[in-house]
């Protein structure tokens, strides 16, 4: 696993070279409080955003052992994380500006229904939530937008998670509590 400053040095030898260059970046990376993985990139601007997870630590993400500790529980507050996250990521996706699919942030869209979806995972041993979402990794024509990624992953990505770690995954508790206690 590297660092996210290794992640930081690559986007910046990459800045401005052609899209393909961004395939270098997929690996898992160490931002602290959570994992940042980038599993698969996108060919160009224009085709399917590209896939990354966001792994953050049972003992980091804050639920107590009895929001897990059985399946309806665990799926509740996967799906109350998933909605949560969504609802974040929509504020950002599409601020930073260029060709194709640049700047789009997504998750999974859910219904009315509280369903267990690969979307949001929580393991039932550690605690530990699995975010998986799409981001269309910047760039103008097909030369890459380094800065303006630098920007989803460090500043709005991040922003994300930490309210989410601290506004929102862990201090959210009461919220999901509410949804775990009606189980």
């Amino acid at each position: 696993m590297k660092s996210q400053e290794v992640l930081k040095n690559m986007l910046a030898r990459i800045d401005h070279r052609g899209y393909p260059a961004y395939k270098e970046l997929q690996g898992m990376y160490d931002f602290g409080a959570y994992m940042l993985s980038i599993d698969h990139v996108q060919g160009d601007p224009f085709a399917a955003p590209s896939k990354v997870h966001i792994e953050v630590p049972g003992q980091k993400s804050g639920f107590p052992k009895e929001y897990y500790d059985t399946e309806d529980k665990r799926t509740a507050v996967q799906d109350f994380v998933l909605r949560l996250f969504a609802g974040e990521v929509q504020n950002y996706s599409f601020q930073a500006k260029g060709s194709g699919k640049s700047g789009l942030l997504s998750v999974s869209r859910c219904g009315q229904e509280i369903l267990s979806r690969s979307a949001c995972q929580m393991d039932n041993h550690t605690g530990s939530v699995t975010v998986r979402l799409e981001i269309g990794f910047p760039a103008h024509g097909r030369t890459i937008d380094a800065k303006a990624l630098e920007k989803i992953l460090y500043g709005k990505s991040a922003q994300t998670v930490k309210r989410k770690k601290s506004g929102g995954i862990c201090s959210r508790r009461c919220s999901a509590s509410k949804t775990v206690r009606g189980i």
